[in-house]
């Protein structure tokens, strides 16, 4: 289609130069005017067809149609008839080019230009050069010639006018680095038509002889065959398109600016007032042109101004909070530690930070979360010290520079008040979420030597020891902090090549049958003893495995590593054929595609089967990527893996969670079982997850035994399996065979229970 379109166009374009050729050529007035009329009638077709074709809006096919037609009647109405004849030609003319000139602001619009943003002033800048010029030149003589008359009149407004719809087309063409053919046709087509009329308008003006009115007819035709072209084109359609290069054409804009103010210097210059009228003229337009640069410049420096104060502010500012960012918070500590202040005064950072923000995000979606952010910065302007600064920094985090607490308890009555608003709900779309923080507190000393950057690092890393110390709080930072950050990062270091250097080890606690007391099962627990002794606890680098995503390979080893050893242990007899292996997954994992093919890997190189591998998952797990998560762990489970929810009771969605993934084992939370033989409430909870476990056929199994009496109750609540340190601690993979071997002799403080009913 597009081929055939410019093939035509081609075809048109050479059928409009025989007709130009051939209007140049003629030499009875009526020939020519019967070719004039020919190229109208074709370029009024091509308008029709543009239309047809969804190449032109209703609106610019109106506006084009009617501008072809205006200039048609100014090129076929003489102006050697009768006056009224003539003033309806000039008429005409000046239709044609207000209409051009809506056409082409309709145009710049779509294409993304800001029509309102300088463009009008810089046309009426050209409009005026454009009468300066054509007054002594055009206007002054035609008015001599052949007196002052309507028609004289409209003449003063026909160069001024043609000058703007020129400046317009150049812009146009400098508004994009790939011009189109249809722009440069329709670029032409103007051009010629104003070449056209100022050859009318030098004739008019006694500068041309009457003669050369020949000229003028086939360049009027030649631009109807222009413009046509360009509404047959296929590439008509990019003219509408939002392709601006904005600093090419505002530069392109104002070289054409410049240099139409030389042209009226020029001319002003060169040649003298031949009257009062003719001085009046020329002083009231000079004027006037000195006061609109004068404004135009003016308008300029300010919309600049305003331009630079936006971007200085876009470069400084948080879009979605409004608060200044973490350039401008090192800037501001810069600032005072610049100064000296008071003995009284002791400058301090808050280093902020949403508790399990992250849920917020995954559960009400970040929509929600934009709304915590936003609500949180108004909350923080508005308690904060007056001559605080607040800053948010990234994420869910937030600073409060205060330079002016008295003492450090000053400071920490700040954070206290800070936590306390924090703690009231937040009124969202979705209804009042309750979120808590966790504040770092890091003062700043006269003869600190730190660095800004360093100062916001050790309020984080206070913050971080408020998290660790059960969220919802505040912590001072102290130098010891600094050697903890410095100990995580080289814990984080070694962790990605433990592997590597066999440091990790798996001990393995067992899963006791407490009615038969059989060795169940055993749950896979990592443990990492360095080259050189030192052992590092599973509270200290599985977090850091998780953070740094090494878990992903360590879990992989672990997988592959306790399928192996049972194995072992039932080749070797070291406990029944239908004892299983429990091991941990993180999220990481879960989000990995291939995970449930390196579980199938894992059993088909252990020689395990299936059945006998239990997965355990947390609650968090399940809820932060459910989709994800259900979708995996369906899979997983067709593998005939089951899968375990572990610390159950902790969150707050376990119900919905055993309606919507393949769940088949819970693990009872040690914070239960620990209360048992104190509380009665924990004695209903655990009653209560019991038999709904019994009643949704879920195996049950309670953590953390570690007292005969919790042991007690869990028989009498009918929960049949447990483990925990009353049971045995997690021992290495060579010790397990004389655990399970004392396991199932000792029967002193596990009392069997033979005859009690297991159902």
């Amino acid at each position: 289609m597009k081929r055939a379109s410019t093939l035509l166009t081609w075809w048109y374009l050479a059928i409009g130069g025989a007709l130009t050729t051939a209007g140049a050529a003629a030499s009875d007035d009526r020939v020519r005017w019967v070719l004039e009329l020919v190229a109208v009638v074709m370029v009024l077709g091509t308008v029709v067809a543009a239309r047809v074709r969804h190449l032109l809006t209703s609106s610019l096919s109106l506006l084009s149609a009617g501008a072809v037609v205006a200039f048609g009647l100014s090129r076929l109405l003489p102006g050697d008839t009768a006056a009224s004849t003539h003033l309806v030609a000039v008429v005409a003319g000046i239709s044609g080019y207000a209409i051009t000139l809506a056409a082409l602001f309709i145009l710049l619009d779509r294409r993304g230009v800001n029509v309102r943003n300088g463009l009008a002033a810089d046309a009426l800048v050209v409009a005026l050069s454009a009468w300066v010029i054509a007054w002594p030149a055009l206007v002054q003589p035609i008015i001599d010639r052949w007196g002052v008359s309507a028609a004289t009149v409209l003449h003063s407004m026909h160069q001024p006018i043609a000058s703007v719809v020129l400046f317009l087309v150049v812009t146009l063409l400098l508004d994009t680095r790939n011009r189109s053919v249809s722009a440069w046709l329709l670029g032409g087509a103007i051009t010629l038509q104003v070449l056209a009329d100022l050859v009318d308008d030098l004739i008019d003006a006694g500068h041309l002889a009457t003669g050369f009115d020949r000229l003028a007819m086939p360049l009027g035709i030649a631009a109807a065959v222009c413009l046509g072209g360009a509404f047959l084109h296929p590439s008509l359609t990019t003219l509408g398109r939002t392709q601006s290069d904005d600093q090419q054409s505002t530069l392109g804009r104002l070289v054409v600016t410049i240099g139409s103010l030389s042209f009226p210097v020029i001319v002003l210059g060169a040649t003298s007032a031949t009257g009062t009228a003719d001085k009046v003229v020329r002083t009231i337009s000079a004027i006037s042109l000195a006061v609109l640069v004068t404004v135009r410049v003016v308008h300029t420096v300010r919309a600049n101004s305003r331009s630079q104060a936006a971007l200085l502010h876009g470069a400084q500012t948080d879009e979605l909070t409004g608060l200044p960012n973490r350039n401008v918070l090192l800037q501001e500590i810069t600032n005072l530690l610049g100064r000296s202040w008071a003995n009284d005064q002791l400058p301090t950072l808050f280093y902020i930070d949403l508790d399990r923000f992250k849920n917020i995000n995954d559960s009400l979606g970040h929509a929600a979360g934009d709304q915590v952010l936003r609500l949180m910065a108004h909350r923080l302007r508005d308690t904060a010290p007056e001559a605080a600064t607040v800053a948010y920094v990234s994420g869910d985090e937030f600073v409060v520079l205060h330079p002016m607490p008295s003492s450090e308890d000053d400071a920490l009555a700040v954070a206290d008040e800070l936590l306390a608003v924090l703690r009231e709900p937040f009124a969202l779309d979705h209804g009042d979420v309750f979120i808590s923080a966790s504040i770092g507190i890091a003062t700043i000393s006269a003869t600190s030597s730190s660095s800004p950057a360093d100062l916001v690092r050790h309020a984080d890393s206070a913050m971080y020891r408020a998290k660790d110390e059960g969220r919802g709080r505040h912590a001072v930072y102290e130098e010891a902090m600094k050697d903890r950050v410095t100990h995580r990062l080289a814990v984080e270091t070694a962790l990605h090549r433990a592997t590597d250097r066999g440091e990790m080890r798996l001990y393995h606690q067992p899963i006791l049958d407490l009615f038969t007391n059989e060795v169940t099962g055993f749950e896979a627990l990592m443990r990492w003893q360095q080259a050189d002794g030192t052992i590092v606890s599973p509270a200290e680098f599985i977090p850091i495995a998780e953070d740094n995503g090494v878990i992903v390979s360590l879990g992989k080893w672990a997988l592959l590593e306790g399928l192996t050893q049972l194995r072992c242990w039932i080749d070797e007899g070291v406990c029944s054929p239908r004892a299983t292996m429990s091991v941990n997954v993180s999220a990481h994992q879960l989000r990995e595609p291939d995970f449930p093919d390196t579980v199938s890997e894992a059993l088909t190189r252990s020689g395990v089967s299936a059945s006998l591998l239990w997965l355990e998952v947390t609650e968090t797990v399940m809820i932060n990527d459910a989709e994800l998560a259900r979708t995996t762990l369906t899979r997983l489970s067709e593998l005939g893996v089951r899968i375990a929810l572990d610390d159950f009771g902790t969150g707050f969605s376990s119900l919905s969670l055993l309606q919507k993934f393949p769940l088949h084992r819970i693990k009872i939370d040690r914070a239960f079982v620990r209360g048992l033989a104190e509380s009665e409430n924990d004695r209903s909870l655990v009653r209560t997850i019991i038999a709904m476990a019994k009643a949704l056929d879920l195996d049950v199994v309670a953590e953390g035994v570690e007292s005969k009496a919790q042991l007690d109750l869990l028989r009498d609540m009918k929960c049949k399996k447990a483990q925990g340190y009353l049971i045995s601690h997690p021992v290495p993979a060579d010790a397990m065979r004389t655990t399970v071997a004392a396991l199932e002799r000792i029967d002193q403080f596990l009392p069997l229970h033979r005859g009690m009913s297991t159902n």
